[in-house]
């Protein structure tokens, strides 16, 4: 079925909000305010998906996308708007988030950075990109949002000649080659894992026995059993001063120049005795806050990470916690304050998912003065947010952090404080 439409807002994933007869509909590749013939690709009770068939009265903000892959590719959403735009559209859809949840949101402030040769990391499957939602490979040399470490590694290394398989590949300036950091080192600064079998870590994780297992979760404990680290998948990088080390297949953000500036951010009026940084990954803001704390306490049930943790805080007082959340929270943390004393602050990064429910409980009744909280959902963020509030906290300060120009991902940083 066609039809024209007029568009609304944009929503989150990225496809606009349009109305047929009361019924939602929403069509990838719009802009806001856009005129368009659509027609309804997939039907379902509540709402109709749409494709675009024709452009009647386009948005101003509409460009010409500058990647040849546009559309094919699985990556970027949002390159047929100008970048100044797609901003103003995610700062939208994240105030959208929370106002929902019933909170006020004070003005949201950016922090980004370029918005083409951004990305540190990407993956390939069998020397390609996967091509929107499908198996099929599409073949390339360059990607204009990576890095220029990436994109040399692509030009210089023949799709035949890349590894099979799910690869991820980390390359960016700050990349540590020998122990020595320099920008202007002509050594390649990228490094290309492999994806581990799902056999092998099948192996590992039974061979951890139930006594074992049973005991990292009741203690901390420094040298976990069950990883399953390969050092050829090792990589350090040079990250506002600091060294960082992590595991190129697990978890570490891609844009780093936004990175550094969430640090910044993070860090304002931060310091006291003891800080609880919970779903904390190899430590990333740990290795930074522990400059303003006497000792900082790691939660996260990554042992892979929580292993590059241990070695990012070296030197520094710190303890970590190879466990969840939630077991956290029921087996060790009445502990820790007992021995350690209260919490001055807490930054969390949780999953999409959001905060567990433990977690946040816990949050709303800790009191904790100044909580940092970082997301990858707003829908979750708004969420955990709007029980923190109810429980006495105000949010003082949102941002768009704006890892990911050309999508519609977004991630923000919300501080709280405890008022009551």
């Amino acid at each position: 079925m066609s039809c024209i439409i007029r568009t609304e807002k944009m929503v989150a994933g990225g496809d606009c909000l349009a109305r047929v007869n009361g019924k939602n509909v929403f069509i990838p590749y719009a802009l806001p305010d856009e005129d368009l013939e659509i027609e309804i690709t997939k039907s379902f009770r509540d709402y109709d998906l749409a494709k675009i068939t024709k452009i009647i009265t386009p948005s101003p903000h509409r460009v010409q996308p500058f990647c040849p892959l546009y559309g094919s590719c699985g990556g970027c959403n949002l390159q047929h708007i100008d970048s100044e735009y797609q901003i103003e559209l995610r700062k939208a859809i994240l105030k959208d988030s929370f106002e929902r949840e019933g909170i006020q949101c004070p003005p949201i402030e950016v922090l980004s950075s370029e918005d083409k040769n951004y990305r540190a990391r990407i993956q390939l499957t069998d020397g390609g990109f996967n091509k929107k939602m499908s198996n099929e490979i599409i073949s390339l040399e360059s990607c204009p949002i990576a890095t220029e470490e990436i994109n040399s590694y692509l030009k210089n290394t023949a799709q035949a000649d890349r590894p099979r398989g799910r690869v991820h590949i980390f390359g960016d300036e700050r990349v540590i080659t020998d122990g020595i950091f320099s920008q202007n080192s002509s050594v390649s600064k990228v490094i290309v894992a492999q994806e581990r079998e799902k056999a092998q870590k099948e192996i590992k994780v039974q061979g951890a026995s139930s006594r074992r297992k049973e005991k990292l979760r009741l203690q901390s404990n420094r040298h976990f059993a069950g990883t399953t680290l390969n050092q050829n998948n090792r990589c350090e990088i040079s990250l506002s001063g600091k060294k960082i080390v992590f595991d190129v297949q697990g978890f570490f953000q891609s844009n780093l120049s936004v990175l550094e500036k969430t640090i910044s951010e993070i860090s304002v009026n931060m310091g006291g005795r003891n800080l609880l940084d919970m779903y904390s990954g190899c430590g990333t803001f740990s290795i930074f806050l522990a400059d303003f704390f006497d000792k900082v306490c790691m939660v996260e049930h990554n042992r892979d990470a929580i292993v590059f943790a241990e070695e990012n805080l070296r030197g520094k007082n710190h303890e970590s916690f190879g466990m969840s959340g939630e077991n956290w929270i029921k087996f060790s943390a009445e502990n820790y304050i007992a021995n350690n004393g209260t919490f001055e602050a807490v930054v969390i990064d949780p999953p999409r998912s959001g905060m567990e429910k433990a977690v946040c409980q816990w949050l709303c009744r800790s009191k904790i003065p100044q909580i940092r909280s970082v997301s990858c959902n707003p829908s979750t963020h708004a969420r955990d947010a709007h029980f923190l509030v109810k429980a006495g906290y105000k949010l003082s300060k949102l941002y768009l952090l704006d890892f990911y120009p050309h999508t519609a991902h977004i991630e923000s940083l919300a501080n709280f404080e405890y008022t009551e």
